[in-house]
């Protein structure tokens, strides 16, 4: 089978597609044909940055069907079209420290023809969905709906902010107008920004236009400041997302693509009685309920590119980039 593998360091030039033996699925395992992956920022900076234990197969999200079980394997079948878990051990529950090893490193990932994984960490996919679209859900979907649904207790009237038109932000807007919210969408890109308006959103800022979004945001809210913001932008950001927020509001703190640490405005969190929820995907459970709420309300992701396997150093560039909108897919079968 077709794998690709990070070798020697990291770097978008150490991957390297190779030739390895179909894996056999052992007790409680699974082994599923993958059809398609996709691409998110974590595995742009596990490639470029992170790395791991060497060799490495990367990319946590897939989509295919299993084609063989191992011995006690009852809750999936051959046949069955699956996603696997971002976290393949975390079933339900809080968040443990054990359970919160990825694919895509630690455990190799989807970037390759066949993923052997346990049973307990695949879930069968909406019925609505194309392997391509199902191979967009497990981290950049899961994050948006935990921090909307979950942490954030989102309701129908409440107002979502949402930083940008990634994965993760693009996920949050199709879920915020489902469940009946407005949503406040910011970009660079007055075209994106057209783009959101078309699948739904309310309001939209410029941030190179209008830098002091924050203010913008509280403008378009009366002053009172939105209920929930989708923070993926990290330390740039953060300190904005504080202040945009209403009274009791929630920040999701999912991303860091701007940076790591910076000044916090603490005295702004605790007056305002902000919460602040860190987002790392979720459980299969969270996964669950997901695909009970997409197949019921029909909801297709945005697919902005797709590359064939072969092409997935370029898939990574294109991210790297960060001219997308929405997901970017490998096709694999």
């Amino acid at each position: 089978m077709r794998t690709f593998e990070l070798q020697g360091a990291v770097g978008i030039e150490n991957l390297k597609l190779v030739e390895r033996d179909v894996p056999k699925a052992g007790p409680g395992e699974v082994v599923v044909r993958l059809k398609a992956a996709s691409l998110n920022y974590r595995d742009l900076a596990t490639v470029k940055y992170m790395g791991g234990k060497l060799p490495m197969v990367p990319l946590s999200d897939g989509s295919g069907e299993i084609v063989e079980v191992g011995a006690g394997v009852t809750r999936v079948k051959v046949g069955d079209k699956v996603a696997p878990s971002f976290f393949p051990h975390w079933i339900s529950g809080a968040p443990r420290p054990e359970l919160l090893a990825a694919l895509g490193g630690p455990y190799d990932g989807c970037a390759s023809d066949y993923l052997k994984v346990s049973a307990e960490g695949v879930t069968i996919a909406p019925k609505n969905l194309s392997h391509e679209e199902i191979a967009t859900l497990p981290c950049a979907a899961l994050t948006a709906w935990r921090g909307l649904f979950v942490e954030g207790c989102l309701k129908a009237g409440d107002t979502v902010l949402v930083q940008g038109t990634g994965g993760v932000s693009i996920f949050a807007l199709q879920f915020a107008k489902m469940a009946g919210a407005r949503v406040i969408v910011t970009s660079s890109s007055d075209e994106k920004l057209e783009r959101a308006k078309k699948l739904g959103a309310d309001e939209f800022i410029n941030y190179k236009k209008t830098p002091d979004w924050e203010k913008e945001a509280r403008k378009l809210t009366g002053g009172r400041g939105v209920d929930h913001v989708i923070e993926v932008g990290g330390a740039d950001t953060f300190p904005r997302s504080i202040m945009a927020v209403r009274l009791g509001g929630h920040v999701a703190v999912i991303g860091l693509l701007s940076g790591m640490s910076k000044d916090v405005n603490v005295a702004a969190i605790f007056s305002q009685n902000v919460k602040i929820s860190g987002v790392t995907v979720g459980s299969r459970a969270h996964v669950e309920d997901m695909f009970r709420a997409i197949e019921q309300n029909d909801i297709h992701p945005v697919i902005d590119k797709r590359f064939p396997l072969e092409q997935f150093p370029e898939a990574l560039r294109l991210m790297e980039g960060a001219s997308h909108f929405g997901k970017i897919v490998l096709n694999i079968a």
